[in-house]
């Protein structure tokens, strides 16, 4: 057996989701999210409720409607693990799970609105206490940006994720986690890196689940670019399977949050 140094993780704020410490040198979180649909209260609580016996500490949920929001405020009444509302373009729908105690919103600010309705999200935030996880996705690249590098590169997907960032330094907002997601594993390290270097936020990791997490944890194994060990980032793919579609009560997408790159 190989002895590893130990990680020297980057110094970054913290935040907290729920009751779960992310950034600044807290224990490594880890988060799914379900795939029932979300006004179906009783499928919803109970992957969620699974998800949190395999090891999930936070769980997020889809809210692309105000019907999804008044079922988010059943889900929310009936769970323990701090849960993530996942919204995309009604700043409405933020407000509304904000009233109902969310724990976190994820919220892409480019597509929210205006810079009058981003301000209305995060001043609801700050007054409720409640975090933002931002990110970019370099299958979603801005159209610009794609012409600008002609096709998704570490410094494409950077200045990406600066722009949500300056979004939310704008309005004095510092209580956000950022995320670069790419199906391409050394994208998306040397992504994380250069961001790292740029913000003291704490990082948001994508693992995926299934094969296809273990191919990238092989080829992360052996570029010397995982930073994150043990069986956690796959123990919730043991919830085992349910009647209700594909990977029900499974960890879907292991999303490792606070992950910070050691310095080089």
């Amino acid at each position: 057996m190989h002895n590893q140094a130990p990680i020297q993780r980057r110094k970054s704020k913290r935040i907290y989701v729920g009751n779960v410490p992310i950034g600044d040198g807290a224990p490594i979180a880890v988060q799914s999210m379900t795939n029932t649909r979300t006004t179906d209260v009783a499928a919803t609580v109970n992957q969620i409720k699974a998800l949190e016996r395999v090891g999930a500490d936070i769980v997020r949920v889809s809210v692309p409607t105000m019907d999804a929001a008044e079922a988010f405020k059943l889900i929310k009444q009936q769970v323990n693990v701090p849960l993530v509302a996942d919204i995309h373009f009604d700043y409405r729908i933020a407000l509304k799970v904000a009233e109902y105690g969310v724990d976190c919103l994820r919220i892409n600010p480019g597509n929210i609105g205006n810079e009058e309705r981003i301000r209305m999200v995060v001043d609801c935030a700050r007054d409720k206490n409640i975090p933002i996880r931002i990110g970019v996705n370099a299958g979603s690249l801005e159209k610009d940006l794609q012409e600008k590098y002609g096709e998704p590169t570490p410094q494409a997907l950077l200045e990406s994720a600066m722009r949500h960032v300056d979004h939310l330094d704008r309005l004095n907002f510092d209580q956000f986690k950022v995320s670069v997601k790419a199906s391409d594993v050394f994208l998306a390290v040397e992504s994380y890196r250069l961001l790292a270097k740029q913000i003291d936020q704490p990082l948001h990791l994508d693992h995926r689940s299934g094969r296809r997490a273990q191919r990238r944890g092989k080829i992360g194994d052996r570029s010397g670019t995982t930073a994150v060990r043990g069986d956690r980032r796959y123990a919730a793919r043991l919830a085992g399977g349910g009647s209700g579609g594909r990977d029900q009560g499974r960890l879907r997408y292991p999303q490792i949050s606070a992950y910070s790159f050691p310095r080089h």
